[in-house]
């Protein structure tokens, strides 16, 4: 690999690391978080879901501006926005200020900081042949900031309370602003890969209905991840899981996430993509049943943790890998964040569906039958999707 290729995929790796791994910690924070500030889950479900929620609706717009103007400045915005959201949540913790500063702040950070500034920038300097691969290499590193992240936010609860691990993270989200030197590309001359043709290049996404089904699958991707990296540590607590438990399940979905995006962005580029998200998909569905069916305990939890860890984002590389195959890189960051989009909008859902469910049901059990159902659902409408270069309507040229 060149060497600007490799600082760029550094320098995106290490910022993977912290903005997800962070990010993955909030769950952790919640039961105390609900006893501390006296409201119930759904207050800050509601936070994390409009997290999710603003982090998608904003990607395809900062998405545009990363392919304009490069990641440098986008990633730069995302890195100051984060580490102050999570400075205001150490500084005045109250049920208003944790929906801005967790809500608000930290998913605009999130869209300029995570995947779809990072993989436009790779996308950018690798070749065709290798995309994929360095895909899966990326989102392998913000499943390792997960494992590396959250067991030691578990630390930093038990001895400096949830507020204090706030001021630690906001230090630690500062890095950012460094890294970001690191995404400096050339962006694409005109006409190369999709074009330089915004109109064209909108019209023809949004009137392409593999497109469309790869979004339907997103969605069903950020409900899944949304409902258990929020939820999963109170069910566990609920049925009187010890917190160190609740860590490593966490903590074991970042490790086999690691394993497993890696692995399927190794595998996508030989076989074909969306035979391989409908078969994650499904296998997604049989873990849950297995979770449910079997008897829990604290081996049941972490084995969990492991399966769903392997399974967990190896849609990333996939899902991408398919937006390059089928539309180029000139407008990458755009198009797979509109994608991611739809993710979020199912990771609001599941966020904030959990904690209805709790509030008003008592337990996570629709909850939990409807991730099933949608699992099933994301492993059939994968298998019609075209795996192949789009024309451009409206201009000369088409996907590269």
């Amino acid at each position: 690999m060149r060497g600007q290729a490799l600082i760029v995929l550094l320098s995106g790796i290490f910022m993977l690391i912290i903005a997800m791994g962070t990010r993955q910690s909030f769950g952790i924070f919640v039961p105390s978080m609900s006893m501390d500030l006296d409201v119930g889950r759904q207050v800050l479900g509601l936070a994390l879901a409009l997290q999710q929620l603003l982090w998608g609706v904003c990607q395809p717009v900062i998405g545009l501006f990363a392919d304009r103007w490069g990641s440098v400045r986008i990633g730069i915005a995302g890195g100051i926005i984060y580490a102050l959201g999570l400075f205001m949540t150490y500084v005045w913790a109250d049920p208003v200020t944790v929906q801005f500063s967790l809500g608000i702040m930290i998913g605009i950070a999130l869209s300029g900081t995570t995947y779809g500034t990072v993989l436009g920038a790779v996308g950018r300097m690798v070749p065709p042949e290798k995309r994929t691969q360095a895909f899966g290499i990326c989102t392998a590193a913000g499943s390792f900031g997960m494992f590396a992240v959250v067991p030691g936010a578990q630390y930093l609860l038990d001895t400096m309370g949830w507020s204090g691990a706030f001021l630690v993270f906001s230090v630690l989200a500062a890095l950012m602003i460094p890294l970001s030197f690191g995404l400096k590309t050339p962006l694409p001359p005109q006409g190369q890969g999709f074009g330089a043709d915004l109109g064209p290049t909108i019209r023809t996404a949004l009137t392409n209905r593999s497109y469309w089904l790869l979004n339907a699958g997103f969605f069903v991707c950020g409900f899944h991840v949304a409902f258990v990296a929020v939820h999963l540590p109170s069910y566990l607590r609920d049925n009187n899981m010890a917190g160190s438990v609740t860590a490593w399940a966490l903590a074991m979905i970042g490790l086999f996430n690691i394993i497993g995006s890696y692995l399927f962005g190794q595998l996508g580029a030989r076989f074909s993509q969306k035979y391989l998200l409908s078969m994650v998909y499904g296998a997604r569905g049989i873990v849950i049943i297995l979770f449910l069916a079997l008897p829990l305990s604290p081996v049941t939890a972490i084995a969990f943790g492991g399966a769903m860890g392997f399974l967990w984002l190896s849609t990333v590389p996939l899902t991408s890998g398919l937006v390059a195959r089928m539309f180029g890189v000139r407008y990458m960051a755009m198009l797979y964040g509109f994608v991611f989009m739809f993710h979020q909008i199912g990771a609001f859902l599941g966020a904030y569906g959990g904690g209805w469910a709790y509030d008003h049901l008592g337990s996570y059990d629709m909850i939990w039958h409807f991730s099933i159902a949608l699992a099933v659902l994301a492993a059939i409408v994968h298998l019609p999707i075209a795996e192949k270069a789009v024309p451009l309507r409206g201009a000369v040229g088409q996907a590269a």
